[in-house]
């Protein structure tokens, strides 16, 4: 499969680096695959096009965020413990990366209708993780029986989303990682009995 080869993965991440550098609709195929240190006919092999990259870049990057995320929330006691986890692993990898992040809260918000839809199917693992942590705070007895599960995804999605946009157009000037715990008492207070 192509995903497992070496030249995709070093294309994936000339891609972050090129579009998060010079922006989404200034990155030509050709810079991508100069910083990858491959021809340009090569990146064809792998996408379709540019778009392409840009879609596959989020899906492999969310991936591989779902995952940790996934595997650190099933060592966790309780619901709010796991949403702790997940705002800090959101936090964590975003403020790791800083060209990753430029590329999530900037680059992705294309006005192209087809791409956003992609990317939020792309999304979906994600949002999903969130609803099973809700549901499971309010089995437990730790979050309000009364919730509109959608509005409470979207409320904590939107909420960490913001706070890192808001990271990323300040240059990164303060420590992402350790508003975590401000964000997830905010979020928890209103989800409590």
């Amino acid at each position: 499969m192509k995903k497992n080869k070496p030249k995709y993965k070093q294309i994936i991440e000339a891609a972050v680096e090129v579009i998060a550098e010079n922006g989404y609709h200034a990155s030509q195929v050709s810079k991508i695959a100069k910083k990858a240190g491959v021809a340009d006919g090569t990146i064809y092999l792998y996408f379709k096009n540019k778009e392409d990259i840009l879609v596959s870049v989020f899906k492999e990057k969310m991936g591989q965020f779902v995952e940790q995320i996934s595997t650190s929330i099933d060592k966790k006691q309780n619901a709010r413990e796991k949403l702790l986890t997940l705002i800090e692993k959101h936090y964590y990898q975003l403020a790791n990366d800083h060209h990753l992040a430029i590329v999530t809260q900037l680059e992705l918000r294309q006005s192209n209708k087809d791409l956003r839809l992609q990317i939020n199917n792309v999304l979906k693992p994600y949002l999903t993780e969130i609803d099973k942590i809700v549901n499971e705070g309010i089995e437990e007895g730790l979050f309000r029986d009364d919730l509109n599960l959608p509005l409470v995804r979207q409320m904590i999605f939107g909420i960490l989303d913001e706070t890192v946009t808001n990271w990323v157009m300040k240059d990164q000037k303060y420590d992402l990682v350790k508003q975590a715990s401000a964000v997830h008492t905010l979020i928890t207070n209103g989800l409590s009995k």
